[in-house]
């Protein structure tokens, strides 16, 4: 803001601008981040050549400089065009020449003009000026006197807001009679910019000047209000926090003297005692005590302080050295495990023999089990039970369909609501550092861009690197290794081979009939009359009906069905009960009917009897073993192989191995070789709307086509798996178990297996091996002489050579051959 003098203000204001005599042409001072009034004193300094020789130009004179505003104070050295054309006339009043080289000179606004044209001088700017005079004023109105007020006001309140107001500046404003010279004085001390000073100063007529300076009045006024407002409520701010502060200080120095602990000395205490009683790690404790000097240096209303709060409430929560006491009874640990689970020998046996090894050497590292099996039989369960035999606490992770590493490893405190991972949570759920943790559905991980939590996984079920655990919560050291982990899966073939090298695979194929009943009797029926509100003597189920029930309306290798049909007839018993009838007691067999409709399921065979071209397979799914139907059929055509009912790859591979095997085996079944130039066989695998894919339906196929070619049916009460080679030989297969279990459950009689699977029959329950025949075989031949019966027809065209054209083939209209009856 420029500074006036106001002695010679005052004298100045009673000159007339029209006596004031200026040369025509007048050396041009460029200035920069100003705009220089009339009337206005203001010191310049002038350190660029041009401008220096202009000053001594017009001193050399009479003294007179046009002052010009620059358009960019950017530039160093202006051309013509960058300086506005209308400025003021000054007159310098003293120079002082710096040794710098510079010069300073006091200047005064006398009038003001116009740069008519710029004359060629390269030693400084030189122009022609004409005077613009100040338009002179009648008498003055009500209106402009009262806009000449307005400003009056304006400008006090504004001076009085910043502390600036005096009586000299109260004498010069109302000794101001011109609407023109207050707005040019007013204008002169407003921080504008140079823009807007420029459009005022080129404002020739007073009063409009006058008004665009009450505008811009009326805006200061509103910013300097703004402005003392926003630094009234700062100081108020500070104020009110150096009081709180002192007052604080204050309360702290009262509670020293009666003897007693503020809030924020006791929360520090408090703290300290936790860390000491969580007996942590070195490192961790260290970290500890660091958050505490943290917390206890921050204000308590920081807003970093809950944070803080939060990760020390995580660590002195989080058990480091508490642990449970493992019971070691070997015996009690196997009356447990008998009465929770029946069957399941070889999972009973692992843990029994990981409890003797644990008895004998107590620091070894926790194994890491895998149960595999279809849903329902029992994989979570079991994990329950060999914590309660182990006297453990147990906790169950579900990693189904969890995509986000931080599930497992945990956020970084840089975010907000940060947490550790779901193992730290689940330990500091338990409250221990080694209990029973399983982790269903290991096979239904997921990965996105936020990260792969199977590789996360592999530091927590690696033996080897679980001792040092980091969670990225904690950011510190958690040792798992006396933790327990069991993983359940349906499937291994979707559980990373990194990840499955790390676990011990233990496979659970599911429940035999009597079992399922067994387990009805004991677990099942209870728990649904609990759940249902029944009393003992209410509800009861016989041996036949239950059987009924496990065979004939539930087909699965798990129980989740047949308990879902066991609490459907425990609701039915409740509403007749809640009816006020009486209660039906014990359902027999023939009430199944009454309560649950007709069966929904045939446990006899689908094939009621032997058919030429369908072969019984056996296929392993997710849910199980079941049946898996081959059907062959052959017709007149050019020679093609047609495969449907959503073959995988294998299975396609399978059947023209297959065909392979017949032709050139012809002399075993006395076929033609021009047969297969002639006719059509087509491969189907019911239902076709599932997919079906593996390795063991070769033998299958092999038997299904002879069949279909010898017009010999296949027995419908032997079963056959195994993989078949061009040259005839049966490979091994996988999931026998399963597999049995599918035929005991379809009414298979006879099972056929490879030679090289006779070894895995010790491993079967003895109620498989006692109610199934298995029947080992090497070669394709063996199967053929065991499943394929007589023919009960006359030979097929494929047993009676006759030499045909193919051509004469292609005249012949298409002829099937006879009907196959639908699986």
């Amino acid at each position: 803001m420029a500074q006036t003098d106001t002695d010679d203000l005052v004298g100045l204001l009673e000159d007339d601008e029209e006596s004031i005599e200026i040369p025509p042409t007048l050396p041009v001072l460029p200035v920069r981040d100003v705009v220089v009034f009339t009337h206005m004193i203001v010191p310049l300094f002038v350190g660029r050549d041009k401008s220096v020789r202009a000053v001594d130009a017009s001193m050399s004179q009479d003294r007179f400089l046009f002052l010009a505003t620059q358009k960019d104070a950017t530039v160093e050295n202006p051309k013509v065009d960058q300086i506005y054309r209308v400025g003021v006339v000054a007159k310098i009043l003293r120079v002082l020449k710096l040794p710098d080289g510079r010069v300073k000179i006091l200047v005064q606004g006398m009038v003001k003009g116009r740069a008519a044209a710029f004359l060629r001088n390269k030693a400084y700017f030189r122009s022609r000026v004409e005077k613009i005079p100040e338009e002179k004023m009648g008498e003055t109105s009500m209106e402009v006197e009262a806009l000449m007020r307005n400003v009056r006001e304006y400008c006090e309140k504004i001076l009085s807001m910043r502390g600036e107001l005096t009586s000299e500046v109260n004498t010069i404003l109302d000794g101001i009679d011109h609407p023109g010279r207050l707005a040019d004085l007013v204008a002169s001390n407003l921080s504008l910019k140079i823009e807007e000073a420029q459009s005022l100063l080129e404002i020739h007529e007073p009063i409009s000047r006058l008004n665009r300076v009450n505008e811009l009045l009326s805006r200061e006024v509103e910013l300097s209000t703004m402005q003392a407002r926003i630094q009234s409520h700062v100081r108020d701010e500070i104020s009110k926090s150096q009081k709180d502060y002192f007052l604080r200080e204050q309360m702290r120095a009262i509670h020293r003297e009666l003897g007693e602990v503020d809030e924020k000395t006791q929360e520090v205490e408090e703290y300290t005692r936790k860390i000491k009683k969580a007996r942590m790690p070195k490192e961790a404790e260290k970290e500890a005590l660091r958050q505490i000097r943290r917390l206890e240096q921050m204000h308590p209303e920081a807003g970093e302080a809950p944070m803080v709060r939060t990760y020390l409430d995580w660590l002195v929560e989080v058990p480091w050295k508490t642990s449970t006491k493992d019971a070691l009874d070997l015996k009690k640990a196997q009356k447990i495990l008998d009465e929770d689970h029946l069957g399941l020998e070889k999972v009973k046996e692992r843990i029994l023999e990981y409890l003797a090894v644990r008895k004998l050497n107590p620091g070894m590292k926790g194994p890491i089990l895998c149960f595999v099996g279809p849903p329902g039989v029992g994989k979570t369960s079991l994990g329950q039970s060999i914590a309660r035999a182990m006297n453990r606490k147990f906790f169950r992770m579900s990693l189904g369909g969890v995509r986000d590493e931080a599930e497992i490893r945990g956020h970084r405190r840089t975010y907000i609501g940060a947490l550790p991972g779901r193992i730290i949570q689940g330990l500091k759920h338990c409250g221990s550092n080694n209990p029973v943790f399983m982790m269903d559905e290991i096979d239904k991980v997921g990965a996105d861009y936020r990260g792969d939590p199977s590789s996360a996984l592999l530091e927590a079920l690696d033996p080897e690197q679980n001792f040092a655990f980091s969670d990225h919560y904690l950011n510190l050291s958690f040792d798992l290794s006396k933790v327990l982990f069991i993983t359940t899966a349906n499937m291994v073939d979707t559980i990373p081979s990194a990840l499955l090298d790390r676990m011990e695979l233990i496979q659970l194929s599911g429940y035999t009939t009597p079992e399922k009943v067994q387990i009805a009797k004991k677990h099942l029926i209870p728990r649904q009359m609990e759940e249902n509100g029944l009393k003992p003597g209410q509800f009861g189920l016989s041996d036949k009906a239950l059987d009924k029930l496990a065979t004939e309306y539930t087909c699965e290798a798990g129980l989740r069905n047949l308990e879902r049909e066991i609490g459907s007839l425990c609701r039915k018993v409740s509403r007749t009960i809640a009816e006020g009838k009486s209660a039906p007691g014990r359902i027999t067999e023939s009430g199944l009917v009454r309560y649950l409709g007709l069966p929904k399921y045939l446990p006899e065979m689908d094939q009621d009897e032997p058919q030429v071209g369908l072969a019984t397979g056996l296929a392993w799914t997710q849910v199980g073993g079941e049946p898996l139907y081959v059907e062959t059929s052959i017709m007149e055509g050019k020679g093609e192989l047609v495969l449907t009912g959503q073959l995988g790859e294998v299975m396609q591979e399978s059947a023209r191995a297959a065909l392979t095997w017949a032709r050139a085996n012809l002399d075993l079944w006395g076929g033609d070789p021009e047969f297969f130039e002639t006719h059509d066989i087509h491969i189907h695998a019911p239902a076709g709307a599932i997919p079906k894919d593996g390795p063991s339906a070769g033998v299958a196929m092999v038997c299904a086509l002879i069949s279909v070619l010898t017009n010999r049916p296949l027995r419908n009460d032997v079963a056959m798996t195994g993989e078949v080679t061009i040259r005839g030989r049966v490979l091994p297969i996988g999931g026998l178990k399963e597999k049995a279990l599918g035929a005991l459950r379809a009414g298979i009689k006879t099972v056929i297996i490879p030679e090289k699977n006779r070894k895995e029959l010790s491993e079967l329950p003895a109620m498989l091996r006692r109610k199934l025949k298995f029947i080992s075989v090497s070669r394709v031949e063996e199967i053929l002489e065991l499943a394929l019966l007589p023919p009960v027809k006359p030979p097929a065209p494929a047993n009676k050579p006759k030499k045909k054209t193919r051509a004469a083939a292609k005249k012949r209209p298409a002829k099937s051959s006879p009907p196959v009856s639908p699986v």
